[in-house]
């Protein structure tokens, strides 16, 4: 394997001192220059001096040329008798020569004399020159002072008060910085660093006089110590005392560990070795007492409870301003409860880069070696970004060849790598147990679905979804993140998910029936295998009279199991039933049987009796239930969501069976056979869906009675055409679905619902008109009024100041908007496709947050001429209008897609861009016209 080489151009020139002391030893060698060179020495900073660096058997103007080029810096000390010094004179100019080519940086120090004075040669330093004015040199050497004084430097009067030991003490931070910053280079190990080092320096802003805390949080093996690590090499110059605590959660958990990191900082900052402190209180009390006199760089690597930095670094008033604090976590509360607002996460490696740093480890080179680059994308496609696995599996591949290669990354799809498990495990291992549960459902099941979906299956298995995918997140266990919508969705990296699958198979990872969630289809057909026992089942279909034969499985029960989501094709009911009872630890059980015979009724047919689910079911859907009710023997104590769409239930419990079910709050009994349901043994109802149960005899006992009801779903239920007037008894309520009701008028009380968000009345035929108090729905987000009888809309809808939605689409009896729609601030989707309105008020053209405005088959004729003012309009129908042209102002709308007739589209010079394309209806097929603007 070839190494790389660097071309000779990158080559720097390299210096035997780093500085060169140009003085007037009369003058100042025995005081200025005698302390100033021993601040260097003790700094590490190698300097010449004339009197200390001459070799014998050489005439010191030979050695002081040599010593000059190689020398980094200079330090040209100008005193009131310098310029008398032909000698020093000659060096100056060799210095200048040298500072012009760029590779050397000469710096004046004005020691008793002012720049002026160097500069134009007056005062004392005319004086001093006055003995050289004849000499044929005097030319050169007055440029040369000249040149010099015109430099950057150090000035002793304008520093510290004109004292010399500050004045020595700045140049020597001055220098060390300079030096630094040349000698400087991050590990070359490290891909991408600079900029991410970068990043954090800019935010630390160490020029700025105060005292500044910085979080960098991430997942475990995403490179938080490298990086912290790498931020305080750079910047550790710049501060008087440092000190990097590694591992600061490991020590922690050890006796006296919190009380070792204390004096490891305080031995560090205060230089004492042998500093003792009696306890963690009595450390805390000496660090605030005298950290505060130095200006100190502190990195905490690793903490991971709020205990630790309130001991290490607990007020920001302990330190000097201009100190800085960098901590590193992976659990972002840590940080917010110290009050640390500057937080940043640790960006993982783009695939570039971890190609690159990959190869560093295991071709010694900068990439791939020809034959190996697919096996290289495949390791790097496998971790993911993730630094840790990308340098041990390079490290582990090194001077393999090609058949091992293959035979890791075949054994990496069923064994994960250990090490890289083992560092992130610890943050799943300082959970709480409720929320380990959340983060091995989400591991297991829920990972890359929408947030909203995600908290709604956590709550309804009884968990505080909301707080505990926050701490998941704030512990780098879980991201929430958008893609083209606005929607937010729950990720997970890939090692995270490997990981909390790791853990839920356990120390048993053939044996599924033993795991505790069971998601992958293999293993639930193991599970249903288990037993060996196939059972041929011949269905008689009595209508077509023909015979199906079809295999169905046993359910083996496992005490083990809490979780299983199953969708079944043609599986007796029974064989679900049997296997489910055994499963005593059973929490979640999703359930989907798809062509049952629909003819077929297995209460009938089964013994039903001897059925039961687990009592610690929390959820529980099983959709197409081919039962008449709820076994008799299942409890439901524990029961937080019950969803049995599309059943067969005729009543949730047996008759005469009244016990009351307090934890239920989740009931979806949509498009079941129910006919009589009684809600007052379910008092904490959030959410009920009862669409399409037409076969009810009246709408259920309690319904309106319900204090928590969040969500009511009554779509396509026939029995419902009035609302009681004291129907809002819930001051809860969130959500009304009554589409395709047969409801006929709003009660004024419904204007109460302060928390209402979604109100749908669709498709409700008969409502002519809302409330006139509308408006007072302060919280409303989303109206559908399409398909109603509604002629008039109060004005005080325009008074909704959170409405998103407004659809009146088909509301043929509606002729007119509101005057003052425009005050509808939050509006982005306006719906008035065949309604008879023909005039559009100028105020629509306020809604500036408006992106889609459907105007189809309306009866408008023209639309405002400043409609250009709807700057995030992003798509306008017009088909089957009569507007016969746009307002200018359109073409101000970049990006708006416009469709509608021809002619209108072409009234404002869009003939070239008009795209044409079918439109199919029941009778007739028509073209329409579209464009882009």
């Amino acid at each position: 394997m070839a190494a790389s080489s660097s071309s000779s151009s990158s080559v720097q020139k390299t210096f035997k001192y780093d500085v060169f002391l140009s003085f007037r030893g009369t003058d100042t060698r025995k005081s200025f220059i005698g302390h100033l060179y021993q601040a260097l020495q003790d700094k590490g900073i190698y300097t010449y001096k004339d009197d200390e660096r001459i070799t014998k058997g050489k005439m010191i103007s030979d050695n002081l040329l040599e010593s000059i080029e190689d020398s980094r810096f200079y330090i040209v000390v100008f005193s009131k008798n310098y310029a008398s010094s032909s000698w020093c004179l000659k060096e100056l100019v060799k210095i200048m020569e040298c500072h012009n080519t760029k590779k050397h940086i000469a710096y004046p120090v004005f020691l008793d004399v002012e720049p002026t004075e160097v500069r134009y040669q007056t005062g004392a330093v005319e004086e001093a020159f006055s003995k050289h004015v004849n000499k044929e040199a005097a030319g050169k050497w007055r440029k040369a002072l000249k040149d010099a004084a015109d430099l950057a430097g150090w000035e002793l009067n304008n520093t510290a008060d004109g004292s010399e030991a500050s004045f020595i003490k700045k140049i020597i931070e001055d220098i060390s910085l300079e030096l630094y910053n040349i000698n400087f280079s991050f590990d070359k190990n490290l891909v991408g660093i600079e900029t991410r080092v970068n990043d954090i320096v800019s935010s630390l802003q160490i020029g700025i006089d105060d005292v500044r805390m910085i979080g960098i949080k991430g997942m475990g093996g995403a490179g938080k110590t490298t990086l912290a690590r790498a931020v305080f090499d750079k910047i550790s110059i710049q501060f008087e005392a440092k000190s990097f605590v590694e591992n600061v959660r490991e020590v922690t958990s050890t006796p006296s560990g919190l009380k070792s990191l204390q004096q490891q900082i305080l031995s560090h900052v205060l230089n004492d070795k042998d500093m003792i402190i009696s306890g963690v209180r009595d450390g805390k009390n000496i660090m605030k007492r005298r950290m505060s006199g130095r200006k100190v760089l502190i990195a905490l690597d690793d903490v991971d409870d709020i205990e630790q930095l309130e001991a290490l670094a607990g007020e920001l008033e302990w330190f000097t301003p201009g100190s800085r604090i960098i901590v590193t976590t992976r659990d972002e509360q840590v940080l917010l409860s110290h009050g640390v607002t500057l937080i940043h996460g640790v960006s993982l490696l783009s695939n570039e880069e971890a190609v690159c740093l990959f190869s560093k480890y295991a071709f010694r080179r900068e990439g791939p070696v020809p034959g190996y680059e697919e096996l290289s994308i495949q390791v790097v496609r496998y971790a993911s970004g993730l630094p840790l696995t990308i340098k041990v599996l390079g490290s582990q591949l090194f001077g393999k060849d090609k058949p091992e290669w293959e035979d890791v990354l075949q054994r990496l799809k069923t064994i994960p790598l250990s090490k890289t498990l083992e560092i992130l495990k610890l943050s799943y291992t300082a959970l709480e147990c409720d929320h380990k549960e959340i983060f091995l459902d989400v591991a297991c099941r829920l990972k890359g679905q929408q947030k909203d979906i995600v908290i709604r299956r956590l709550e309804r298995c009884g968990y505080f979804a909301k707080i505990g995918l926050r701490v998941l997140q704030q512990k780098s266990l879980i991201t929430i993140y958008s893609v083209w919508d606005d929607d937010e969705y729950v990720g997970m990296h890939d090692h995270i998910e490997e990981m909390a699958m790791n853990i839920v198979r356990g120390s048993h990872p053939d044996m599924p029936h033993k795991h505790s969630r069971l998601w992958k289809r293999d293993e639930i057909e193991h599970i249903l295998a288990n037993d060996l026992v196939r059972i041929k089942f011949i269905s008689k279909l009595e209508k077509s009279k023909t015979y199906t034969n079809f295999m169905v499985t046993m359910l083996q029960g496992t005490e083990e199991t809490r979780y299983i989501e199953f969708n079944g094709w043609n599986v007796r009911p029974d064989i679900i039933m049997n296997g489910i009872g055994k499963m005593k630890a059973l929490r979640f059980f999703e359930v989907y049987i798809r062509y049952l015979d629909k003819f077929i009724d297995w209460h009938k047919i089964i013994d039903f009796k001897i059925y039961s689910f687990p009592d610690a079911l929390r959820y529980l859907c099983f959709e197409n239930y081919p039962f008449r009710c709820l076994p008799k023997t299942f409890q439901a104590n524990n029961l937080v969501t019950l969803e049995m769409p599309r059943s067969n239930l005729i009543l949730l419990w047996e008759e005469g069976e009244h016990k009351v079910r307090d934890k239920l709050r989740f009931l979806d009994l949509s498009w079941s056979k129910l006919r009589t349901l009684d809600l007052r043994v379910t008092p904490n109802i959030e959410t009920l869906d009862l669409s399409g149960c037409n076969d009810l005899v009246d709408l259920p006992d309690g319904m309106w009675t319900l204090k928590h009801l969040k969500s009511l779903t009554l779509i396509r239920c026939q029995l419902l055409d009035k609302l009681p007037e004291d129907f809002c008894r819930s001051g809860c309520l969130e959500k009304l679905d009554f589409t395709f009701t047969n409801i006929k008028h709003l009660p004024d009380s419904i204007c109460m619902l302060k928390h209402l968000k979604y109100l749908s009345l669709g498709a409700c035929e008969l409502l002519e008109k809302l409330p006139e108090d509308v408006g007072h729905l302060e919280c409303l987000e989303y109206l559908s009024l399409s398909r109603t009888k509604i002629k008039h809309l109060p004005d005080s809808i325009c008074m909704l100041k959170h409405l998103k939605y407004l659809s009146l689409a088909g509301c043929k009896f509606l002729k007119k908007l509101p005057e003052d729609v425009g005050h509808l601030e939050c509006l982005e989707h306006l719906t008035l496709s065949r309604t008879k309105i023909k005039h559009l008020p100028d105020s629509i053209c306020m809604l500036k947050y408006l992106k889609y405005l459907d105007l189809k088959n309306s009866l408008l004729e023209k639309l405002p001429e400043d409609l250009g003012r709807l700057e995030c309009l992003k798509r306008l129908d017009m088909e089957g209008t009569s507007i016969s042209h746009l307002p200018q102002s359109i073409l101000l709308l970049k990006g708006l897609y416009i469709t509608g007739p021809r002619g209108c589209l072409e009234s404002v010079g869009f003939t070239s861009q008009i795209q044409t394309y079918k439109i199919y209806t029941y009778k007739t097929e028509d073209e329409s016209y579209s464009i882009t603007v």
